[in-house]
C-alpha cells in the first residue's frame, strides 16, 4: 500500500467570542420588539374575547342602547306588576258590580256633566281595575274605583251606537286580597267625593255579609283604618241601620249623620220591628216622608234607656215631643233637646211661604218678650 507523504487537512475551528454589554442590550430589544404583549395573557382570555367579539359585533354606542333598552323593558314589566301602567280595557271587559259598591246613588246632572267633558276632552282621570281569579262568573276585569267614569264612556258608548268609546283608559292594579280592593274603592271615593253616612256603614256591613271580614268591628277597623276613634264608632252605627233596615229604607244615603245615629238609637232600644212595620206600611215618596215614619217611634224611646243586648251607651233623658194636629193636615211639633228645643212643622200643604210667615211671627214674639 503506498502512502502519501501529505497530511490530511483539517477544518478550522471557529472561536466563540462573548457579546460586550452593548450587544446584549441590542439584542433584548429585538427581541421585544417581535413579541407580542397580548401573548403574554392565559389563553382562556383570548377565547373569550374572540367569543364576545363573534356574539355581539356591534360597536360599542350600539351594544350600550341595546342595555338601555334591556334595562327599559325590565322597569316597564315591573311597573305593569305593580299596575302602574296605563292600558286601553274594552268596556265589554270590565265588571262594573263584581265589588259591592259602597256608593248608591248618581246625582244625573253631575254624570251628565262628566259626559260631556270627556266627550269633549277625553277622560282625564283614568279608572282601576284588576283581574278577579273567577273570571268566568266576574268578567276578565273587576272595577275597584272610577263607577261614574266607566258609566259616563257607557253612555258615550251607545250614544255613538257602539262606533266610539270603545275602550276606556284604565291601571290593572293586583290587589294582595279582596279587602285590599274594597279598602282601594272606598278611599278613592272617600278622596274625591265622600260617601254618605248610610254608604259608610252599608260598606262596612256588605263586606261582612260577603265573608270578606268576620264581623263589623273588624271590617270598620279595616275599611276606615285612618278615621278617628270616635268616627270609628259612629260608623258601626250607621252599619247597624243597614243591617236592620237596609233593605226597607229607600232614602238611606240621604239621611244625615245625626238621623243615622237616632235610627240607631231606636234599634239598640228595641224598635228594630216597629220600625220595619212603619217603612212597610206607608208608602213614601221623599227623604222627608221616611224620616217623618221613623222618627216617632225614635222620639218614643230617647228617653228609655238602650237594650242591653244591643249594646251601646244609654241616651240622657230628653223630654218627649208634643204633637199639634191642624185641619189642614198640617202637624207642628215641640222637641225638648240637651239644648234647647226644637219645632217641626209637617205636611203635604207645607211650603216655603208658610214657613216663612211662621218665622216672621215668632221672631215677633221673642222681641216682644
Amino acid at each position: 500500500m503506498i502512502k502519501s507523504g501529505r497530511r490530511p487537512r483539517m477544518a478550522k475551528r471557529r472561536h466563540l467570542e462573548v457579546p460586550s454589554a452593548e450587544a446584549l442590550k441590542e439584542i433584548e430589544k429585538g427581541f421585544a420588539r417581535e413579541t407580542s404583549r397580548i401573548g403574554t395573557r392565559a389563553p382562556i382570555a383570548d377565547v373569550a374575547a374572540d367569543a364576545a367579539w363573534h356574539k355581539d359585533p356591534l360597536p360599542q354606542h350600539l351594544r350600550e342602547e341595546n342595555a338601555r333598552d334591556k334595562a327599559d323593558a325590565k322597569a316597564l314589566r315591573l311597573a305593569r306588576e305593580k299596575g302602574l301602567v296605563l292600558t286601553e280595557v274594552p268596556l265589554h271587559e270590565i265588571t262594573a258590580d263584581a265589588l259591592s259598591r259602597d256608593r248608591l246613588k248618581m246625582d244625573e246632572e253631575d254624570l251628565a256633566e262628566l259626559r260631556r267633558s270627556i266627550a269633549d276632552h277625553g277622560l282625564r282621570l283614568p279608572i282601576e281595575v284588576f283581574e278577579p281569579s273567577n273570571p268566568d262568573a266576574a268578567g276578565k276585569y273587576a272595577l275597584i274605583s272610577g263607577f261614574r267614569r266607566l258609566a259616563a264612556m257607557r253612555e258615550l258608548n251607545a250614544l255613538s251606537g257602539g262606533e266610539r268609546h270603545q275602550t276606556i283608559p284604565a291601571f290593572v292594579r293586583k290587589p294582595d286580597t279582596l279587602a285590599d280592593a274594597i279598602v282601594a274603592m272606598i278611599e278613592e271615593n272617600e278622596v274625591r267625593t265622600g260617601l254618605s253616612q248610610y254608604e259608610r256603614g252599608r260598606a262596612a256591613a256588605i263586606t261582612v255579609h260577603d265573608g270578606v271580614f268576620a264581623t263589623v268591628d273588624e271590617a270598620v277597623a279595616t275599611l276606615f283604618s285612618s278615621a278617628s276613634k270616635a268616627k270609628r264608632s259612629k260608623i258601626r252605627s250607621f252599619a247597624l241601620v243597614h243591617e236592620e233596615l237596609g233593605d226597607m229604607l229607600r232614602f238611606g244615603p240621604e239621611l244625615s249623620e245625626r238621623q243615622c245615629l237616632r235610627i240607631a238609637t231606636g234599634l239598640r232600644a228595641g224598635q228594630s220591628e216597629a220600625m220595619r212595620k212603619a217603612l212597610e206600611s206607608h208608602a213614601v215618596a221623599t227623604a222627608d216622608d221616611e224620616w217623618a215614619v221613623l222618627e216617632p217611634l225614635i222620639d218614643a224611646v230617647e228617653g228609655v234607656g238602650t237594650d242591653p243586648k244591643r249594646g251601646g251607651r244609654p241616651r240622657k233623658s230628653v223630654e218627649r215631643s208634643t204633637r199639634l194636629s191642624f185641619a189642614n193636615d198640617v202637624t207642628m211639633e215641640r222637641v225638648r233637646t240637651e239644648d234647647g228645643y226644637t219645632i217641626r212643622i209637617r205636611g203635604a200643604n207645607v211650603n216655603e211661604e208658610m214657613i216663612e210667615l211662621v218665622m216672621d211671627r215668632i221672631r215677633y214674639l221673642l222681641e216682644q218678650a
